[in-house]
């Protein structure tokens, strides 16, 4: 287990410490062949796209061996990479939206795939520290990246930038080659229709096995039956499983606001505070040093409390951070950062640790890339929302945002979902179905 879990570590930080290196490096490389900033923005837009098709491409990925369409996907990007080779004038421009849109595509297909294998190498008691690792693993690659994309921009090319990118899904390729799996345990199927909470009758329901409300290893999740081995499969499981829905429903809401209120921050700063733009970076780096905290742990409190109270308590960190941000005093923006750092991957991390444990096996796939869409996808329509709003001044838009967040992190409170501790519905071999007293 432990093996595993360096394993993955090294996995998102390889990964992490590439698509953000590349990601700098194809903004840069559209500036300066097409000296449009639009056009540049454009390739981000590429990259979140296929985030919407996460639930068909999720299913796609419950149907086939998921190791091999992991390593195969890593290799394809890294094919796709090399591609950037042929770019030499604005004409060419057209290959690096199509990259940008080869890493959405893998980013959901990995994503879904790696939140499949993680229960088999490492079991559900593993599962929120490890998530926490590799979340610390990824923003602290972010650190270092942009100056490393950069400085190689800045030295060879794109060219050059783009061969050490296509190294990296190469190696991590390898790296799952060596991940050891356990075979996945036989889902029961007999019948719940006892009318348990957000459980259709005739539906199957089962625990993972471990305590009520979310701590990992419970579950109230519908297991497929006929109608749910289609592609609606992951909307119906996050939509009547209480804890899944409210842990990555308050993560939807914070990733969503972060993307409303980046052009309230550029605001803030270089109008407000009277800073220069660079000052952005300082505040990134602040929001980076967060998020290695929160990763280091998030798994403990997870472990500890549930994934529905940490992920209540990132909503409570980012809604603060946003009132903070609306300070006229840069140090205070500055720890605004931190504690925005800390807040997003908190609950991040909660949600997708949910998804992890509490759901069935062959549904894995699409269920994580469900999450992955609902998470992520309205980011897209956000930040837009975002760049309207800031003509309204810079600081009206965090407190909007600050907000709505504490609304969800209350709404999440006062709605349970998962019976009541001692009254859990449990499958025994047999079929059987009787509460488990705790």
């Amino acid at each position: 287990m432990r093996r595993n879990a360096v394993l993955f570590v090294a996995i998102s930080l390889l990964s992490g410490f590439g698509s953000t290196t590349m990601a700098l490096a194809v903004s840069i490389w559209l500036l300066d062949l097409t000296g449009s900033s639009s056009r540049a923005a454009l390739a981000g837009l590429c990259v979140y796209a296929p985030t919407l098709a996460g639930p068909w491409l999720g299913g796609i990925l419950d149907r086939l061996p998921r190791r091999p369409v992991v390593v195969a996907v890593n290799l394809g990007l890294a094919a796709a990479l090399l591609c950037l080779l042929a770019v030499r004038t604005a004409a060419d421009a057209w290959l690096l939206f199509a990259v940008s849109l080869c890493y959405g595509l893998s980013y959901v297909l990995i994503d879904a795939g790696e939140s499949a294998l993680l229960p088999r190498a490492l079991g559900a008691g593993r599962l929120a520290d490890v998530n926490g690792w590799r979340s610390s693993a990824q923003e602290g690659a972010k650190l270092v990246a942009p100056l490393v994309g950069a400085g190689l921009y800045a030295w060879r090319g794109g060219h050059l930038v783009a061969l050490v990118s296509a190294a990296l899904p190469v190696l991590v390729a390898l790296l799952y080659l060596t991940v050891r799996l356990t075979d996945p345990p036989p889902a029961p199927s007999a019948p719940v229709s006892d009318g348990a909470p957000d459980i259709a009758p005739g539906d199957a329901a089962a625990t993972v096995g471990a305590a009520p409300d979310g701590v990992p290893g419970t579950a109230c999740t519908a297991l497929p039956t006929g109608r749910d081995r289609g592609l609606r499969a992951g909307l119906r499981v996050l939509r009547r499983d209480p804890v899944l829905r409210r842990s990555v429903g308050l993560a939807a809401v914070v990733i969503a606001l972060s993307g409303f209120t980046t052009a309230p921050l550029f605001q803030v700063v270089t109008v407000d505070l009277r800073l220069p733009s660079t000052f952005l970076g300082v505040l990134a780096s602040a929001q980076g040093a967060g998020s290695l905290v929160a990763g280091v742990v998030v798994g403990r409190l997870i472990t500890r409390h549930g994934p529905v109270p940490v992920a209540v308590g990132g909503a409570v960190l980012f809604a603060v951070s946003c009132l903070l941000r609306c300070a006229p005093w840069w140090p205070v923006t500055v720890a605004a950062g931190v504690l925005a750092g800390i807040g997003l991957p908190v609950a991040l991390v909660a949600a997708v640790t949910t998804v992890q444990t509490r759901t069935p096996e062959p549904l894995l796939g699409r269920v994580a890339a469900t999450a992955n869409t609902a998470m992520f996808g309205p980011v897209a329509a956000a930040i837009p929302l975002g760049s309207v709003a800031v003509h309204l001044g810079g600081r009206p838009p965090f407190v909007v945002a600050a907000v709505v967040s504490l609304v969800a992190a209350a709404v999440a409170v006062r709605r349970r979902g998962c019976p009541l501790p001692g009254a859990e519905p449990v499958l025994t071999a047999s079929g059987v179905r009787r509460p488990v007293r705790r």
